[in-house]
Formats: C-alpha cells, sequence, structure tokens
C-alpha cells in the first residue's frame, strides 16, 4: 500500500512559534505555566508537558505570583497582561503576530464605535480563546456571532463593523456579510476579512490532496475547531475519509482492496504524529 503524507498540513507559523518558544524556555526552566493549551493537540501537549510544561486555566492563572508563564498562539485580553504586571508574572508571549494584529484593530475599531453608538461584531467560536482575547479589546462590548444565520442578534439600525476569528471558514464569513447587507438599515457597515490565508489557503489544496487517493485519514485533536474545519473539507471531497486522533484509531478493515492512501492534518497536528499514523498504516 502507497502512503503519502501532504506536504503542506501540519503547524502553522503561529503555533511553531509557540512550542518553540516554550521548548526554549524549558532548556532553563525545570516548570513553564502555559495559560490553555499551547496547542489543540492531545498527543502534542503531553509531549510538552513531559518535558515540564504545566496547563493551566484563568482561574488558576488569576492566582499566580512571581512565576513564568507563556501566552499561547491565540492571544489574550487586557485583563490578563494587566495582572501579570501587577502580580511579578513573566509573560513569554508567543502570540501569533497575526491575532496581535488583529486585536489591534478591534481595539481602535470599539473606540471607534464607542464615539458613533455603533457595534463591533466578531465572528467566532463562543469560548474559543482568540476569541476571549479579541472581545477582551472592546471591553467586552463586542457582539459575538456563531453562524452566518444569526445575524439578528445585531441591532441592524444602528453603525457597525465585522471582524471574523482568523480560523473560520471564508464562505461562512462571506454568507454573513451577505445577511447583513441584505437587512440592514444604515448605511455605516464596514466588514473586515480577517481569517488567516495560511490556514483558509489550506482548502483548496486539500480538496486536490484528497481527490488522489482511494482513502484519506485526517489526524487532528479532538478539540481542534480548524482540524473539524478541514477534515470537512476532505470528507467532501473523498467520501473515504477518516479522522484520527493517533495512530491507535486506525482501523485495519478500513483498507481493505486499498492500495493509495493519503494522510494529512490541521495546523494544530505536529509532524511527527502524522509519521507515526503514516508508519502504522505501512504495517497493513
Amino acid at each position: 500500500m502507497i502512503v503519502e503524507i501532504d506536504k503542506k498540513s501540519g503547524f502553522c507559523f503561529g503555533v511553531l512559534n509557540a512550542i518553540g518558544k516554550a521548548e526554549e524556555s524549558l532548556k532553563s526552566e525545570d516548570m513553564l505555566y502555559s495559560l490553555g493549551h499551547i496547542v489543540h493537540n492531545e498527543l502534542e501537549v503531553k509531549r510538552l508537558q513531559e518535558m515540564g510544561l504545566k496547563t493551566i486555566n484563568h482561574d488558576e492563572f488569576f492566582q499566580l505570583k512571581d512565576c513564568k508563564v507563556l501566552i499561547r498562539a491565540h492571544g489574550e485580553p487586557p485583563s490578563t497582561y494587566e495582572y501579570a504586571r501587577l502580580n511579578n508574572i513573566t509573560l513569554i508571549d508567543a502570540s501569533c503576530p497575526v491575532v496581535l494584529k488583529l486585536q489591534q484593530r478591534v481595539k481602535k475599531a470599539s473606540e471607534a464605535m464607542n464615539e458613533s453608538d455603533g457595534q463591533v461584531v466578531i465572528f467566532g467560536h463562543r469560548g474559543h480563546a482568540e476569541v476571549t482575547g479579541l472581545v477582551g479589546q472592546t471591553e467586552e462590548k463586542a457582539i459575538l456571532i456563531e453562524n452566518p444565520e444569526d445575524y439578528h442578534q445585531i441591532d441592524l439600525l444602528r453603525p457597525l463593523v465585522v471582524f471574523s476569528q482568523t480560523t473560520k471558514s471564508v464562505d461562512d464569513f462571506k454568507k454573513l456579510n451577505e445577511n447583513i447587507k441584505n437587512h440592514a438599515q444604515t448605511n455605516s457597515v464596514e466588514f473586515h476579512d480577517t481569517i488567516c490565508r495560511q490556514v483558509s489557503n489550506r482548502v483548496p489544496h486539500l480538496q486536490d490532496f484528497a481527490s488522489r487517493f482511494e482513502l484519506i485519514i485526517f489526524v487532528g485533536g479532538r478539540h481542534s475547531s480548524n482540524a473539524h474545519v478541514l477534515f470537512d473539507v476532505c470528507k467532501k471531497q473523498n467520501e473515504r475519509s477518516y479522522f484520527v486522533s493517533s495512530a491507535d484509531d486506525l482501523q485495519a478493515n478500513w483498507f481493505s482492496g486499498v492500495s493509495r492512501v493519503g494522510v494529512c492534518g490541521a495546523t494544530s497536528t505536529p509532524q511527527w504524529l502524522m509519521e507515526k499514523v503514516a508508519g502504522k498504516l505501512k504495517q497493513f
């Protein structure tokens, strides 16, 4: 059986940067706190935990003093930085540059909307770390929209500016924009496509990749929104696509009569994990 790993799958720049900073810090530190999981992949988190990275939640963070804490690629709201400043916490800031730039744009837009009785709209997943950081730039005033059909939650009589979480679907963002345009009763509407193209550009590539094989194995973390978005892309292109989190999830009966298998993954999937899955596939 021929097994090929997609060369364009795996960590994006933001995740690579965060993991690199964690590994570098752990060379001189026995233990380092990470505010939230550094990446939405359980096995990569476990690998870093064995090196000394300890994941904490926000409740735990707001009880710390005099220590070092890693800010992961998703970014954080201003309240995190203020608490660190007041409590002698050294932050190793691994926020993705794309996310940091978006935070700045959201903050500036929020200040402008405050002056014109307008609204900032964030298209994103409720509870996602990046979205929490974005809403924090607006003093928690932003309106969070999770689906294109939820446009009715916006006051369509007032000015508004719309941003997107960096990993949302481009098509869904376009649908939301159309819904707002069709129903808005104000001329003051701005749309900012802030979806990361390093992520969204993987869609056409994966469509092509998935079409070249009899069967696709998609490797991703169960809690990664990006993984589920990209797996759906594969599934639509190739019905014989299977989602696995590790090599242990593979089932031999999937591959009966199959001669060509493609292995791919999310922006949160480590290369070593895809290689491990491919290695086991070659044993079938």
